[in-house]
C-alpha cells in the first residue's frame, strides 16, 4: 500500500496531476447542487482546493505556480476573445449609460476598500484580496498576486482574504437585489423599457409615397441618407424582386426593409408610409411569403472571406441575391456594405434557389470545417498577451513601473484580437463549446491551485477575530455600492429594474446573481445589460487591483 500513499503524497508531476484532477472533478460535481435556488458552480472547485489544503494535501511549489499561472492565462485570454467582438460597441450609444453606472459600482467599492485600510488594521495586500473576494473577481486577484510578486511581497495573504470573503460576495449581490426590490422598487420600475441596442435589427415594410424619391435609385437614397438600411424585397405590380443598387423606385412600390427600430420613423418619412404588419415574430415562414424566392441561412466557413467587407464581395449584383441580416455570436447585425465579415457568421440570404447555391460556393456553408479548433491563433494570442503584460508602464507619482502581468496582458490581447483580428485576416473563430471548454479548463485549474495554496490556513483564519473582520468588511464592499448604484439607476437615470439588475451583476462579475435576476424578471433585459457592462467592468477591475497596490503599498 506504500505505492498508493506515494501516489497521493509524494510530490511528483504525476501526484500533482492526480490531486488537481480530483479537486476539479469533485468541485465541479458539487457545483451542480442548488441551495435555496442558488448554485456556486465552478466556485466549488475553489472551496474543494481549500478543503484539500486543510487536510494536508500539497503539490510541488513549482508545479503549483506553473499550473496556477497557465490556468489564469488560459482563462483570461479566452474571456477576452469571447467579449472582444462586442467590447468597443458596448461603449457606444445605449451602452454608455450602463457602463458609466457599472464604473460607479466599481469606483465606490474601491474607495471603500482604500478608506477602510486607513481606519482598520488590515494591510493593503489583504484588503485587495478582500476586494477581489467581495466582487467575486478571480482574474483581478491573479493580477494583484502578480503585482505583489513584482514588489517582492507575499501573495498568501491576498489569496486567503479573497477565499474568506468570496462566499458572501456571491450571495451579497443577490441579497442587495432582494433589499432593493422590497424597499425601493415601484410597480412602474418593473415595466420593461426598450433596451437601446445599436446592433439589434428590425424588419418593416414601407410603401413609396414620397414624390422626392420617385425615379431615384436605391444607391441615390443611400448617398443622401445617413440612416443605415437594407432593402430585402421589392414588390411591384404583384411581382417580387431582389433590388440591386441601381433599381429605380416607383410610386406604390412596397419595400421590405431591415434597419434598427429607432430609425423606423425616419424611414417612414423617407419612403412615405409604413405598413402595420409585424415582421419581427420568430415564427414567420419567409419561404411561404413569395413562391419565387427562398430565404436561407449560409455560414461563412471559407477562411478567404474572413476579414473582408460585405460590399467588396458584390454578391447582390453578381448573383441577384440579397443579404438582409448577419448573426454573430447570438447578435443580429445589419448587413451593410461596410460590415467586416468573420468566420462563423451566419448570413440570411434571399433570392432564387439557383443563385443561393452559387453564393454557398463563395461563402462555404460547410459547418464541419468550423469544428476544427484554431489552436495556432490561440497560442499566438497568448504569446502576444504575455508580451503586452510584460511591458513596464511608467505612471507619474509611482516609483515602480506598472505591468499588466499574466491577467491584464492576455485579456487585452484577447479583446483586441477578438475585435480586430478578422480585419487582419486572423482566424479567431472558435465554436461556443470549444470556447467554454477553454475557459472552463483555465478557470478550474486556477481555482484549484488557488484554493490548495490557501487551504492550510483557511479555517484557522475564519475562526479568528481577524477572519470575522475580513468577512464583515467584504460584505459591506459587496452590499453598499450595489444598493447605492441601484437607487441611482432607478431614480436618477429612470432605468427599469431588469436593466438595473443586469448592470449590477455585470459590474460585479457575478453570473450567479444574474441567474437569480433572470428568474424574477420575465424579460431578457438583465442578460443584455450584463453582457454590455461585463467586458469593461472585468478589464477595469484587473487594472485597479494592480494600481491600488502600486500606489498605496
Amino acid at each position: 500500500m506504500e505505492w498508493l500513499y506515494d501516489l497521493f503524497f509524494e510530490q511528483t508531476a504525476l501526484q500533482a496531476v492526480i490531486i488537481l484532477s480530483l479537486i476539479i472533478s469533485t468541485g465541479l460535481g458539487l457545483g451542480k447542487l442548488h441551495i435555496c435556488g442558488i448554485s456556486l458552480g465552478v466556485t466549488f472547485v475553489f472551496f474543494m482546493g481549500i478543503l484539500a489544503g486543510h487536510l494536508g494535501f500539497a503539490i510541488d511549489p513549482q508545479m503549483l505556480t506553473y499550473a496556477e499561472s497557465f490556468g489564469l492565462v488560459l482563462f483570461v485570454y479566452a474571456l477576452g476573445l469571447q467579449v472582444g467582438p462586442g467590447f468597443f460597441s458596448s461603449l457606444q450609444q445605449g451602452g454608455y449609460k450602463l457602463n458609466m453606472l457599472g464604473l460607479g459600482v466599481i469606483l465606490l467599492g474601491t474607495i471603500m476598500a482604500v478608506a477602510l485600510t486607513a481606519i482598520t488594521p488590515i494591510s493593503m495586500p489583504d484588503m485587495v484580496g478582500i476586494l477581489c473576494g467581495a466582487t467575486t473577481n478571480t482574474p483581478a486577484l491573479g493580477a494583484a498576486q502578480q503585482t505583489l510578486k513584482q514588489l517582492g511581497e507575499s501573495t498568501s495573504g491576498a489569496a486567503l482574504s479573497c477565499a474568506v470573503t468570496y462566499p458572501l460576495g456571491v450571495v451579497g449581490v443577490i441579497l442587495a437585489i432582494i433589499v432593493v426590490k422590497k424597499l425601493f422598487v415601484r410597480p412602474a420600475d418593473m415595466e420593461q423599457h426598450e433596451h437601446e441596442d445599436p446592433n439589434h435589427t428590425y424588419i418593416a415594410t414601407f410603401q413609396v409615397h414620397n414624390p422626392a424619391i420617385y425615379n431615384k435609385s436605391i444607391q441615390d437614397l443611400v448617398h443622401i441618407s445617413t440612416i443605415k438600411f437594407v432593402i430585402s424585397r421589392l414588390w411591384r405590380n404583384g411581382q417580387v424582386s431582389i433590388p440591386t443598387s441601381e433599381k429605380i423606385l416607383k410610386e406604390h412600390d412596397r419595400l421590405l426593409v431591415i434597419t434598427t427600430e429607432k430609425d423606423v420613423q425616419a424611414l417612414t418619412i423617407l419612403f412615405g408610409e409604413q405598413e402595420k404588419k409585424d415582421w419581427n415574430k420568430e415564427d414567420i415562414d419567409w419561404n411561404a411569403i413569395d413562391s419565387e424566392l427562398i430565404s436561407k441561412h449560409i455560414v461563412i466557413s471559407r477562411p478567404e472571406i474572413n476579414g473582408k467587407k460585405l460590399g467588396s464581395l458584390r454578391l447582390r449584383n453578381t448573383y441577384g441575391i440579397n443579404i438582409s441580416r448577419v448573426l454573430r455570436s447570438g447578435v443580429q447585425l445589419l448587413a451593410t456594405p461596410e460590415l467586416v465579415l468573420q468566420l462563423g457568421d451566419r448570413l440570411t440570404v434571399v433570392g432564387e434557389a439557383a443563385a443561393i447555391k452559387n453564393v454557398e460556393k463563395v461563402l462555404g456553408n460547410t459547418v464541419k470545417t468550423l469544428k476544427d479548433p484554431n489552436l495556432a491563433s490561440i497560442f499566438i494570442g497568448i504569446v502576444l498577451g504575455l508580451i503586452v503584460g510584460s511591458i513596464p508602464i511608467a505612471i507619474p507619482g509611482i516609483s515602480s513601473p506598472v505591468k499588466l502581468g499574466l491577467a491584464g496582458g492576455p485579456i487585452i490581447a484577447g479583446i483586441v484580437i477578438g475585435s480586430y483580428g478578422p480585419r487582419l485576416h486572423l482566424v479567431t473563430y472558435t465554436t461556443r463549446s470549444a470556447s467554454l471548454m477553454l475557459r472552463g479548463i483555465g478557470l478550474s485549474l486556477y481555482l484549484a491551485c488557488l484554493g490548495l495554496d490557501s487551504g492550510a490556513h483557511f479555517f484557522d483564519t475564519v475562526m479568528r477575530p481577524e477572519g470575522a473582520l475580513w468577512i464583515g468588511i467584504g460584505f459591506l464592499i459587496t452590499f453598499i455600492p450595489v444598493v447605492i448604484m441601484a437607487l441611482v439607476a432607478l431614480r436618477l437615470c429612470k432605468m427599469d429594474f431588469g436593466n438595473t439588475c443586469g448592470m449590477l451583476c455585470g459590474s460585479m462579475a457575478n453570473p450567479m446573481a444574474l441567474n437569480y435576476a433572470n428568474d424574477i424578471i420575465p424579460n431578457d433585459n438583465p442578460a443584455i445589460s450584463y453582457a454590455t457592462v461585463y467586458p469593461l467592468g472585468m478589464f477595469i477591475r484587473v487594472i485597479i487591483a494592480q494600481l491600488i497596490l502600486m500606489i498605496f503599498l
